[in-house]
């Protein structure tokens, strides 16, 4: 595991729910406060350990924490820039997903995101299906979808599923119901960019 996984965990815990939540998490698993490096490899159990951990301390389930941690990172600059590059509304956004781990993968090689797949089902109702080794990503996919529809200004019902196996990878769904794509006024965004935002990275911590 890449450890910009588990930097933007750290990241997530430190910068909303504070330094003394992340030393108790680090204390519970045995680590040093300082956390994790974003371009060393990581063992796949410190990942669950980690998420086990933060799920005991902040007393919420596993997919309401990954839920909120994939809203966070969609807040990113960095992130949120890799995203908004995919189209100029949410619904171009949403076909833009399927490209969505090629452009990270061109942006950080190594990073091993899931992969996307967007079907349409009638007018305005979408199924992502969200394929990958680690349980999980549907749920921080879901709140990547809700954080990016504030984003645009669209009024979105998002849903996730339960995870189905396959040999070899997890499956997860999302339901999306697009209700209206200008429901609100969305967040500014300046498609040049400052030069320093074009490369995904975590978020300064503090611990």
């Amino acid at each position: 595991m890449l450890g910009v996984v588990n930097k933007s965990i750290q990241s997530f815990l430190c910068n909303h729910h504070g330094s003394s939540v992340w030393r108790e998490v680090v204390e519970r698993i045995g680590i040093a406060p300082e956390g994790f490096e974003a371009m060393l490899d990581y063992e796949d159990r410190q990942t669950e350990m980690l998420l086990g951990a933060a799920e005991t301390v902040l007393d919420i389930s596993r997919e309401a924490l990954l839920e909120d941690i994939g809203a966070w990172l969609a807040m990113t600059e960095s992130l949120r820039r890799l995203l908004r590059f995919g189209g100029a509304d949410y619904l171009e956004f949403l076909f833009s997903l399927d490209d969505l781990q090629g452009r990270a993968m061109m942006a950080l090689p190594g990073l091993e995101l899931p992969e996307l797949s967007l079907n349409g089902e009638t007018q305005g109702r979408f199924t992502l299906v969200v394929s990958g080794w680690m349980p999980g990503w549907g749920a921080v996919m879901a709140g990547i979808l809700r954080a990016m529809a504030d984003d645009y200004g669209a009024l979105v019902l998002i849903e996730a599923s339960e995870l189905q196996s396959r040999p070899g990878v997890g499956e997860e769904r999302v339901s999306v119901c697009l209700l209206d794509m200008d429901h609100a006024e969305g967040r500014r965004f300046d498609l040049a960019g400052p030069a320093h935002e074009g490369s995904l990275s975590t978020e300064r911590v503090t611990v």
